[in-house]
């Protein structure tokens, strides 16, 4: 089942459940889906929607950063309550082991030598870990190897 079919599912039950929360949460993660497939007349696949979730998630805990600074906890709060919505729906994250033998595997893979090839391992690299792990703390993981 594509998850775009299970974000569906998880709003029509939130919408049965009377989960006003998480079924203005899953509203707004369609909505974004929507405006996507309208303005680019695509049909999104999975890997679309994982780093719209992705993106999401980090303007989620941005925003709740922000309000907390300013003195709205009660905003910040909000915000934070969505993030478990989203990540529901995003790929299990991937270990340090895990990344490190990936970053390993991507560097002789595209024979780097060097931190002009840092490129062409991150290429390697996102569709492998894009919504399984922060992508700077990737980039910064390969900069360290490679320099």
């Amino acid at each position: 089942m594509s998850l775009k079919v299970q974000l569906q599912d998880a709003q029509k039950d939130a919408l049965r459940a009377k989960d006003k929360a998480r079924l203005s949460t899953l509203r707004m993660v369609m909505a974004e889906i929507k405006q996507i497939e309208v303005d680019r007349r695509i049909e999104v696949s999975d890997e679309q929607i994982i780093a719209i979730l992705t993106k999401m998630v980090k303007q989620r805990h941005d925003a709740a950063e922000q309000f907390q600074n300013a003195g709205r906890d009660d905003l910040a709060e909000h915000e934070l309550a969505e993030i478990p919505v989203l990540q529901e729906f995003l790929p299990q994250p991937l270990t340090n082991d895990e990344i490190a033998n990936l970053i390993d595997s991507a560097i002789t893979q595209v024979s780097a030598s060097g931190i002009g090839d840092m490129g062409k391992v991150m290429g390697v690299l996102k569709p492998q870990v894009q919504g399984r792990a922060d992508m700077g703390a990737i980039s910064g993981l390969v900069r360290s190897k490679l320099g």
